[in-house]
């Protein structure tokens, strides 16, 4: 099972109305509260969750400059979560309304979007709408935008009265966007969530502002704060609490996965091996292995290891996760009587 967690823009983008735009001066940044919500089963290798099992944390959304690209120059929206950049989102900002015409993600690829992808039309006004029907590098994008009206809306940077815009996506998956723009200052809120087939939540993203944009120096960058490119657990179904000790009677072990910054056709496999289950198996004995082919940056899924006959072999075993071949974390479990 794989799923595609593509949220193309959390940015700040300009609302349009009149001859009001976003302010665009180098520097210029935009501070907000981050507050993630993942389904059962996934993990966020970035940050802890706090009590209520939510992930809360400051981000940055800065104009860094300008960059060429074919031949048109761009303004570098930087997004800054615990102290990396998670994206470079290259823009035109004028009376046509915010136009995305590339990305560079975590490591450092430039994703272009054909066509370039239209994030706001101008002028916003109640009923007007859009789509997106294109593609992010080889990913096929679709989407459909509406201005449902305009609110006002409450938030740590004060009161705004904004349009209210709504996003629905349905491919590469299924999402559905919320975002609340103001007039001179840009977003002021938005809400992302993507749910499961059945309709369980996989993942939610709020941003709410915390002050207007103002120019600030760029937020220190530390290389290692890079998250892995797998999160990884093990369980006793594909959803619920990881555990890393199982009872010998244990139906099947769940080895579950979340990507970040997978390339399209990653290859991701998970390999069984036992330590120490006594003399009748040698150390380091592989019990069995899975893999699959990943399509998005995001995939997440879960291998299964189904219990032999007459059960489980009680010791020790690890659970070594390879992407493209190679090791990228490892998890130590436990077969009890």
């Amino acid at each position: 099972m794989k799923i595609a967690i593509l949220v193309l823009t959390l940015a700040p983008l300009a609302v349009v109305c009149g001859d009001e735009l976003i302010p665009t001066a180098v520097g210029t940044s935009w501070r907000y509260n981050m507050t993630e919500e993942v389904g059962k089963g996934l993990n966020v290798p970035s940050a802890k969750p706090d009590a209520d099992g939510k992930i809360r944390l400051p981000v940055v959304y800065r104009i860094d400059g300008t960059e060429n690209i074919d031949g048109k120059d761009l303004f570098k929206f930087e997004m800054h979560r615990g102290s990396a950049i998670t994206n470079t989102d290259l823009l035109s900002v004028n009376d046509q309304g915010i136009i995305c015409w590339a990305r560079i993600n975590l490591d450092g690829e430039l994703v272009k979007f054909n066509p370039p992808q239209t994030m706001i039309a101008a002028p916003l006004k109640k009923g007007a709408g859009w789509d997106f029907n294109g593609q992010a590098g080889e990913l096929k994008v679709h989407q459909h935008y509406d201005v449902l009206g305009e609110e006002d809306v409450k938030v740590a940077a004060g009161e705004f009265h904004a349009f209210h815009i709504r996003g629905e996506q349905t491919s590469p998956s299924s999402m559905t966007i919320d975002r609340w723009f103001a007039t001179g200052i840009g977003m002021v809120k938005d809400v992302t969530t993507m749910n499961a087939a059945r309709g369980d939540l996989l993942q939610r993203i709020s941003l709410e502002l915390v002050e207007r944009p103002k120019i600030m120096p760029r937020p220190e960058v530390k290389s290692d704060a890079i998250p892995n490119q797998l999160s990884v657990s093990l369980a006793k179904g594909r959803f619920g609490k990881a555990i890393t000790t199982f009872s010998s009677s244990t139906f099947q072990i769940y080895a579950r996965w979340q990507g970040r910054r997978l390339r399209q056709g990653a290859k991701v496999k998970a390999v069984w091996i036992a330590d120490n289950i006594g003399e009748d198996f040698p150390q380091d004995y592989k019990v069995d292995e899975a893999s699959t082919v990943t399509e998005t940056p995001s995939a997440h899924g879960a291998f299964t290891l189904t219990r032999p006959e007459d059960g489980w072999a009680p010791g020790d075993y690890r659970v070594e996760f390879y992407v493209d071949d190679v090791l990228v974390d490892v998890v130590k479990l436990k077969i009890v009587e």
